[in-house]
């Protein structure tokens, strides 16, 4: 007798072998379950003694490697509990770019919706979550964001559209403002934090281009998100030279790329405007006792220098300078800016175009993120692509 036979006498599912075809639903509980016996680490009850196709692949995993299994890290923990939770759900999730590895390049210390530093698995608000920036998208490299357990709740199924209309409510004060349904009250989070939301969401939702361009950065994108709105890559792009040392040479640099004396005019309007606000609210994290470690902007990727940045778009002139700069170029001038720009180096980071057709690989939109009820390897129909940034 064979070790999925026995498995199959244990459990009373029957193995594709005696004639059953899995589904998919069935086919990757079977692998999730075959994971965890990879790397021992034991799934939370009740799921490791119920019947199921995880406990299946559970077992023959632990039948198949024995004690000859590999390290489980707290990555590795993450990306089990992730898989394991979008089961439950039907979420689906990609694991070609999807993995431990990916988990630890998103990773970051504070949460950037609330700012607060972020615990882990405390079962407290403050514990460090992955958010799934699109809803209607699965767990896919380039729609995965870590913060805080209690901004993910808030945040919930809420997109773009739906973040302005609770940043309206709040600062209109009016209860019987229209929000949408599945909204969150507003007393969740503040208006600044709703704000951090709704331009999260803005950049992996395709916006017409003269929207994107009057869009404030409050929120400079995570690692390895991808942007699909082209002005606002190149927004964070000149944004996120503050974070570096070197930031002036790059900066002229750029300015050199621009075509005309009239665009190279309104870019350093908008840049002289940008930088004593940045320069202000580092100092002013000093004076409240933030911790700096003693370096000053440019010097080095700090939360605190983020946030700086992030609230130099709070102000008007900013926005009014960057706005009457980027509405002279195409979004193809921008995408075109962004090559010459890396070819040059003079980028803080690595700016990875993709195609239209794959875009959005991956991510299921044709099924709203929920895993498909085909057996695996039926032929499923291929989701629509756009064009993107890889952050």
């Amino acid at each position: 007798m064979t070790t999925l036979n026995r498995i199959e006498l244990q459990t009373g599912f029957p193995h594709p072998c005696a004639g059953h075809r899995p589904t998919a639903h069935e086919h990757i509980g079977f692998e999730l379950g075959w994971d965890y016996a990879h790397y021992r680490v034991t799934p939370p009850a009740p799921y490791a003694q119920e019947p199921s196709p995880l406990r299946n692949g559970l077992l023959a995993g632990q039948a198949a490697f024995g004690t000859r299994t590999l390290a489980a890290t707290r990555q590795v923990r993450k990306w089990l509990q992730l898989r394991l939770h979008a089961w439950l759900r039907g979420r689906s999730v990609e694991l070609v770019q999807v993995t431990p590895n990916y988990l630890q390049q998103i990773d970051v210390s504070h949460c950037p919706i609330t700012r607060v530093p972020l615990s882990r698995a405390l079962l407290a608000a403050s514990d460090a979550s992955v958010d799934r920036v699109r809803n209607d998208a699965g767990y896919a490299a380039g729609n995965l964001a870590v913060m805080s357990t209690r901004a993910n709740h808030a945040k919930a199924a809420c997109g773009y559209r739906d973040a302005l209309q609770v940043i309206e409510r709040i600062d209109s004060g009016a209860a019987g403002a229209t929000v949408p349904a599945r909204a969150p009250a507003p007393s969740e989070l503040s208006s600044d934090e709703w704000a951090r939301i709704a331009v999260l969401c803005s950049f992996v939702e395709p916006l017409p281009h003269d929207q994107a361009c009057a869009l404030p950065l409050r929120l400079l994108p995570p690692n390895r998100l991808r942007l699909f709105n082209p002005v606002q890559a190149l927004q964070a792009f000149v944004s996120q030279q503050l974070l570096m040392p070197g930031w002036a040479r790059r900066i002229s640099g750029f300015e050199e790329l621009l075509a005309g004396k009239a665009l190279k005019r309104d870019f350093k309007g908008f840049f002289m405007a940008l930088l004593p606000r940045v320069l202000e609210g580092v100092a002013v994290g000093v004076v409240q006792g933030r911790r700096l470690g003693g370096q000053p902007v440019g010097t080095g990727p700090l939360p605190q220098t983020r946030w700086a940045i992030e609230d130099a778009w709070r102000s008007p002139l900013v926005l009014q300078r960057w706005t009457r700069f980027a509405l002279q170029l195409t979004p193809s001038q921008c995408e075109a800016l962004l090559v010459r720009a890396a070819a040059h180096r003079l980028g803080t980071g690595t700016l990875m175009p993709h195609t239209d057709a794959g875009a959005t690989d991956g991510w299921n939109l044709d099924t709203r993120g929920y895993v498909a009820h085909t057996a695996p390897g039926a032929e499923e129909p291929v989701a629509s692509a756009q064009r993107q940034f890889a952050w």
